[in-house]
């Protein structure tokens, strides 16, 4: 129904910046709310921002005022723009779509490694 494909992560030193895309294919029309997660080994997938269909933006404490969502709905792409990053943000970050109507359902991308050297 819905393909994700990560891409922008690499190694950066603190206090960089790196911005993640997430490139949407398939029945991209019936996205609704799309998201950010990131896993660390051994920890549970963790909510990092969100964005609703209507623009609206969540993000978890740890980032707030750091990273920024958006997306381009014309390019069907979702963006992840990290700034300010720490050492704590190592994790493989990987993009998420709620779609509605056939296929209802959340559909995740395969990842990509963020590392932040101190």
């Amino acid at each position: 129904q819905v393909q994700l494909v990560e891409s922008g992560g690499g190694l950066v030193q603190a206090g960089g910046s790196l911005r993640l895309s997430c490139a949407a294919s398939g029945r991209t029309a019936s996205i609704t709310y799309m998201s950010w997660h990131r896993q660390t080994p051994g920890k549970e997938r963790e909510l990092v921002a969100s964005i609703g269909d209507g623009g609206s933006t969540k993000y978890a404490d740890a980032v707030k005022g750091r990273f920024t969502i958006s997306r381009d709905n014309a390019k069907n792409t979702l963006y992840l723009q990290m700034n300010s990053l720490k050492p704590e943000d190592t994790a493989v970050y990987y993009c998420n779509a709620y779609i509605i109507r056939v296929g209802k359902g959340h559909y995740w991308g395969q990842g990509t490694q963020v590392t932040v050297s101190s």
